[in-house]
């Protein structure tokens, strides 16, 4: 194929993806960021002597890292570090019961037996179904959905398999105990969605995290971006920070270049837009080439939850805490929350919370006998029409003085670096249309062919990537979604390389 000309405009997971396969395949590959790092919504900030991620901390599939790297015949273990992390998680409810989520089914069976033994076979059948919810759908991941055909074939099978409940009530098939149905079923607050109605074809990620475990980056996930970054750029791609992108230019219903803020135009062959995509059809296409229905499309979609993250730093370590590295906290009135957050679009008085806590497998990241951490509050986008200029700094308080009388006493006496973003920062600085944090919300309507197609519908040579396409949000999905865009422009771009598919497999069977 010719070499092209190819914009990539936004830095996250999903355009450093379609970066680099485009740049392995020969093409002059221009990557545009308008912060002043690469990263998108895995952004890294440093304060203080501490380094905080800003988006993503959970890593699976280390094999779509791998091919990235194989595709310049390099290996990732030269630029960046992974450490295994098991147990998962750890998952606590209301009354500070914990539970250990381990990779191994004898020892996950043994924490099951210790909050209800009469669920353990029950648990048996449900990881069981996992896996064959697994086997049937991930190989669509990776794929793009260019015909409602190819979702109307997925719906006898999920109606015979029954993944068209919600995770919630899926996983109430099998177990009985309140907090177990919690554990098996919250994967899709990791990706935007409620457990009480996102299908369980989304429970094939219980399974994705099994086959090849979960890691942490050493450095922090901050530490992957750079490493994608240098790889980019030793292929040949050229990379341009604090540069905003203000429009996409559209000529004869094609795009044909971008317009930076400053009034500087490029032109390209291909572009490939990273930014959230309800944003970018919405405030980067001119209203002349911007025909009603596209508002009236993007109107019409459901979009997830937004965030509340503290990011902190104490000055003495939390080592004899009951923290892991992962952690979730379910709130008492779990199903009223969610309620509130995805129906009711309200602030509710509870908290459900995800807490990482990275210094526990690293201490490169912070000072010396310093502790790091990075507490993250589900809230709704901005349809609630909250005032978080007024309310967030109560708010933050709030966790803070939750964890601080349950888990980290004396905590806000011990912090010496702070940072937080609430909906306002995704809505703002990461361009998140009505600031939702993981873009377009993942359910049965809104998942393959009827998600934003990764190849705009709008205009010829404009491709998205990232969490509101298709496959959807979270690390391994949005690096897939860069393929799927990269092997759409050029085959070439999007192959697997034979070394990638060895060291996958390997690590199965590890």
């Amino acid at each position: 194929m010719t070499q092209k000309e190819i914009i990539v405009i936004g830095s996250g997971f999903g355009g450093l993806s379609a970066a680099i396969r485009l740049a392995s395949a020969g093409h002059k590959v221009s990557l545009y960021e308008k912060r002043d790092k690469l990263g998108g919504r895995a952004y890294q900030y440093e304060l203080n002597g501490f380094k905080f991620d800003g988006g993503p901390t959970v890593i699976t599939a280390p094999y779509m890292f791998d091919e990235l790297f194989a595709l310049g015949n390099r290996q990732r273990e030269d630029y960046f570090e992974l450490l295994p992390i098991d147990p998962f998680y750890k998952i606590f409810d209301d009354k500070g019961r914990a539970y250990n989520y381990y990779r191994d089914l004898d020892r996950a069976k043994s924490e099951v037996a210790k909050i209800s033994p009469r669920d353990v076979k029950g648990f048996e059948k449900f990881v069981k179904s996992s896996v064959e919810i697994f086997e049937k759908y991930h190989p669509l991941t990776e794929k793009p959905f260019l015909s409602a055909q190819e979702m109307l074939e997925i719906i006898p099978g999920a109606l015979k398999m029954g993944t068209y409940l919600p995770t919630y009530h899926y996983a109430a098939r099998f177990v009985k105990d309140e907090f177990l149905r919690r554990i098996c079923s919250f994967h899709p607050l990791l990706i935007g969605g409620s457990p009480f109605d996102t299908p369980a074809i989304f429970d094939l990620i219980i399974q994705f995290e099994k086959e090849w475990g979960i890691h942490y980056a050493r450095g922090g996930t901050g530490a992957i971006v750079n490493a994608l970054g240098s790889l980019f750029q030793e292929m040949g791609g050229s990379i341009q920070l604090n540069t905003e992108i203000s429009e996409i230019l559209i000529e004869n219903g094609r795009a044909s270049g971008i317009r930076f803020s400053d009034g500087g135009i490029h032109k390209a062959d291909e572009i490939v837009c990273n930014a959230d995509v309800s944003f970018a059809y919405k405030n980067m296409i001119a209203k002349k080439h911007r025909p009603q229905k596209i508002d009236l499309y993007i109107d019409n979609l459901s979009y997830s939850n937004s965030l509340v993250v503290i990011y902190f730093g104490t000055k003495k370590r939390y080592l004899d805490s009951q923290l892991s590295h992962h952690n979730i906290i379910f709130n008492k009135k779990y199903r009223r929350l969610l309620k509130n957050i995805f129906k009711g679009k309200k602030l509710s008085d509870d908290l459900c919370i995800y807490m990482h806590m990275p210094t526990y497998s690293d201490n490169t990241i912070a000072p010396e006998g310093c502790e790091s951490f990075y507490v993250l509050s589900l809230v709704p986008h901005l349809d609630a029409n909250i005032d978080w200029n007024e309310i967030g700094p109560t708010y933050n308080d709030k966790i803070l003085g939750f964890l601080e009388e349950n888990y980290l006493p004396d905590l806000r006496n011990n912090i010496i670096a702070q940072h937080s973003i609430n909906p306002l920062h995704f809505k703002h600085t990461l361009n998140s249309y009505k600031g939702a944090a993981f873009s377009v919300k993942p359910s049965l309507i809104q998942s393959g062919w009827m998600r934003p197609h990764t190849k705009s519908t709008f205009y010829k040579n404009l491709y998205f990537v990232g969490a509101g396409t298709h496959p959807g949000a979270g690390v391994p999905a949005v690096i897939a979604s860069g393929k799927i865009a990269a092997n759409m422009i050029d085959p070439v771009a999007g192959r697997t390389p034979q070394a990638a598919i060895e060291k996958r497999q390997q690590s199965i069977l590890s």
